[in-house]
């Protein structure tokens, strides 16, 4: 009798316990929910397709390249020479095909280097697609085949592919359709395996699988932000057909926001205030999407109601209420990380210690430029005098790995016959004026005086979330440099010129002043005068 009523006894639950109890029914319940394995149905984007006019709704400003992908893409089952879709960051060149595809109904797979990151996950993640593999908490979250070297991935590849083709085959003839039996590999990012350590094997190979699957079933698409050109070094495989994506225009952008607002007479009135200047620094639509959110919010802060229809009086006064923000937005929407811009608040506190507030006030009023500029526009401005007014053949001295030239490491005497060449040599470019220089000249130099600005600031925090978003930040400055450059030679601070002859590129010029760079150089606290030539 004891034994039986102490059975029966229920037992005293623990935390412990209770948490076992809850992560085994979590992964029972997962383990039941996943037994389906992925069907050939999901290669395909979207359960419900989208008409023609809903494509070109969805996806403003983009009907010239819409319709040339359709075209080269062809009718189904029909071979396609790959395709290399390039533009600059954000686009709308992902957004569009993918679109495309949701609207043929056909099936492809997708895979970003962006996420993507090293070879042995790009391979697994177009092998997992490939063979209806998802990884759970049943198989472990492991991948359907390891693979880390290219000859495997080609092997793999070329298996699961015949694979796939056989079940999309048999679907068509059981459907009796003639659609269905092509499928397509899209690679985004291209871009961003030139920095991977082995990226001169992994891009020929993406590049020749055209030649080395021979499937004429399979179609290849390829997007990157760099032009094909970048790519030229890689040589033997199948040019892609390039299809380019412009940047946004300032109409463009204003159609793009325009569409799905509750009151677009409002919001028209507020792109008039700030579209102008924040076009002329970026035209990314994501980064100008999440600074006017912001911006829409302040701007809309004196009204009662959203819905006002708002007069002349009252766009007077929303804008005077706007202005004090727009100036801070712009500096938050394209900069580079400066030692000014990340510790501004530390030496302000420093200063107030010292009780030289009024000098450190008097010395920003002598720094401060007339007009506003960004901070990544600054330092191109300062990249194009330095390339003007500096020798090509000194650029590997004076921009090294120790962030310019140290006169402390040869201090040797100067003979007669030197300093007598360097004055020449000094007066030769006075009387020349400022000399031009490539546009792969001055990328280099703003790449350098940009990675050189953090190392010295990093040096001294040594923070390693500080260094991953300066780095962030880095790589997404190159993508609109040439952006910035447009807006700076529109603005007569660079000349452009004719192409040279012998190179086939175009060059440019700096017209700014030594005075004039020395005030830029100075609001960014750049030591200037270290990458002068003398």
């Amino acid at each position: 009798m004891h034994t039986e009523d102490s059975s029966k006894i229920p037992r005293r639950t623990t935390r412990s316990s209770a948490s076992t109890i809850k992560l085994n029914n979590a992964v029972d319940s997962i383990g039941t929910n996943d037994i389906d394995p992925p069907k050939l149905n999901d290669l395909v984007f979207g359960e419900n397709g989208i008409t023609f006019d809903d494509l070109l709704s969805s996806l403003p400003c983009r009907r010239p390249q819409i319709l040339q992908l359709i075209r080269l893409l062809g009718p189904p089952n029909s071979p396609m020479v790959p395709l290399f879709l390039y533009g600059g960051a954000s686009t709308g060149k992902t957004s569009v095909i993918l679109q495309i595809f949701r609207h043929l109904k056909r099936p492809f797979v997708y895979s970003s280097c962006l996420t993507c990151y090293n070879p042995r996950i790009l391979f697994e993640s177009i092998l997992n697609q490939l063979f209806l593999h998802r990884k759970n908490a049943g198989n472990g979250y492991s991948s359907a085949k390891r693979c880390e070297k290219p000859a495997d991935f080609i092997h793999l590849l070329r298996e699961a592919l015949i694979n796939v083709l056989n079940k999309l085959k048999e679907k068509s003839m059981k459907l009796r359709s003639s659609s269905g039996r092509m499928i397509y590999l899209i690679v985004d990012n291209m871009e961003l395996i030139r920095d991977w350590d082995k990226s001169s094997t992994i891009l020929p190979l993406l590049f020749n699988l055209y030649d080395l699957l021979k499937i004429p079933e399979l179609g290849l698409i390829y997007i990157s932000n760099s032009s094909l050109d970048a790519y030229y070094t890689i040589t033997g495989f199948i040019e892609p057909i390039p299809v380019q994506f412009p940047n946004y225009t300032e109409d463009d952008i204003r159609q793009i926001f325009m569409r799905n607002q509750a009151n677009p007479t409002m919001y028209s009135s507020f792109l008039d205030v700030v579209l102008g200047p924040f076009s002329r620094i970026t035209r990314r639509v994501d980064e100008l999407s999440t600074t006017f959110s912001l911006l829409y919010v302040k701007y809309c802060e004196p009204l009662s109601s959203v819905g006002i229809v708002p007069s002349k009086e009252m766009k007077q006064k929303l804008f005077s209420h706007l202005k004090p923000h727009i100036a801070s937005s712009l500096n938050n929407v394209f900069r580079v990380a400066s030692p000014h811009s990340l510790d501004v608040e530390a030496s302000k506190g420093k200063a107030k210690k010292k009780n030289n507030a009024s000098r450190l006030v008097h010395s920003e009023a002598f720094d401060e430029i007339d007009f506003h500029m960004s901070v990544a526009a600054k330092y191109l401005l300062i990249s194009a005098f330095l390339a003007s007014r500096n020798p090509a053949t000194l650029d590997a001295s004076l921009f090294d790995s120790t962030g310019g030239s140290d006169n402390r490491k040869r201090k040797r005497k100067n003979s007669e016959k030197s300093m007598e060449r360097k004055e020449t040599t000094e007066q030769e470019v006075l009387v020349k004026g400022p000399g031009t220089f490539p546009l792969e000249r001055l990328l280099a130099i703003f790449q350098c005086l940009t990675t050189v600005s953090e190392c010295s600031f990093d040096e001294d925090q040594q923070s390693d979330e500080k260094l991953k978003d300066k780095d962030l930040a880095n790589n997404e400055l190159m993508s609109d440099v040439l952006l910035q450059l447009s807006t700076l030679c529109n603005a007569n601070f660079i000349s452009k010129g004719g192409s040279c002859p012998l190179e086939g590129s175009c060059r440019y010029r700096s017209t700014i002043s030594e005075d004039m760079a020395l005030k830029v150089a100075r609001s960014l606290k750049f030591p200037l005068a270290k990458y002068l030539y003398r």
